[in-house]
């Protein structure tokens, strides 16, 4: 008996990043980063404040153009497509920003159900079925009418999670969902993602700096360092890891080697 696995071609990376080179004036974020995700992946991106993971998030969104490299996401040069394309690409992606982004003059039904409105031509009681789905599914049911002010932070972030699954979404951005959260309600929103990725069968990049929560949830890390990918690889991997670099993010040690007395000198002392 022949096993046909061979015939079956594997599926498409869901996200690849090829050579990206970003620069803010002279000083370079982004250097060659090549990264690839696949279809119904938690891909976790870390790294230090200045790494340039919010850098490199912003480019997989779209929302700002490389020095160099492109991004290819559902296998489309996300720079190469048009306006159109873009924004019809966008409607199969979810993004759930830190801090939430609510509208605050919206109740948390307005805010879930902005998307449908501004995406679809639904009608309003198919819209609220909809948004009611989702809020359920954060468990956030009965929220519907408070307003943001009256929710808590972790009820803040599951908030924006449920806007940014209301169109049920093939891919979803987390930027630093653990961020402000006593780890309780840290440890419930890494649940809940997971429990997300098995039910909508989506793809999700989370941003994060939080170990606990990278080490929980991802199925591979990658983590980057002064705009370097340092090193992409499974949880075990990563904590098994030799590299300096990365052995001092899981340790929270300084790396001595950062601080040559030379260098800091003569950025004092320049004259632009």
């Amino acid at each position: 008996m022949h096993s046909n696995a061979a015939t079956i071609p594997a599926a498409e990376p869901i996200i690849q990043v090829e050579n990206l080179v970003t620069c803010y004036g002279k000083r370079r974020i982004l250097n060659d980063v090549s990264l690839q995700i696949n279809t119904g992946e938690i891909r976790v991106i870390m790294g230090g404040s200045g790494s340039g993971k919010s850098t490199l998030l912003r480019h997989m969104l779209g929302l700002q153009r490389p020095v160099s490299g492109r991004i290819r996401i559902f296998g489309q040069d996300i720079h190469l497509i048009s306006g159109q394309q873009l924004f019809e690409m966008r409607r199969k992606m979810g993004v759930a920003f830190q801090g939430g982004a609510l509208f605050n003059s919206m109740t948390v039904g307005e805010n879930v159900r902005f998307p449908l409105h501004e995406h679809t031509r639904l009608d309003e009681h198919t819209v609220r079925i909809m948004s009611r789905m989702k809020l359920e599914a954060v468990n956030l049911a009965g929220c519907e009418g408070l307003m943001p002010a009256q929710l808590s932070g972790g009820m803040v972030k599951r908030a924006a999670l449920a806007r940014a699954i209301v169109m049920d979404p093939k891919l979803l951005f987390f930027d630093e969902p653990s961020a402000g959260l006593d780890p309780v309600v840290s440890a419930e929103l890494d649940e809940l993602i997971l429990r997300l990725r098995e039910s909508m069968k989506i793809s999700i990049v989370v941003v994060t700096h939080e170990l606990d929560s990278a080490f929980k949830i991802a199925d591979k890390i990658t983590v980057l360092d002064r705009g370097e990918i340092l090193v992409t690889d499974t949880v075990s991997g990563i904590r098994q890891s030799d590299n300096e670099r990365v052995r001092a993010l899981i340790n929270r040690t300084p790396n001595e080697e950062y601080f040559n007395v030379d260098e800091y000198l003569q950025r004092l002392t320049r004259v632009d």
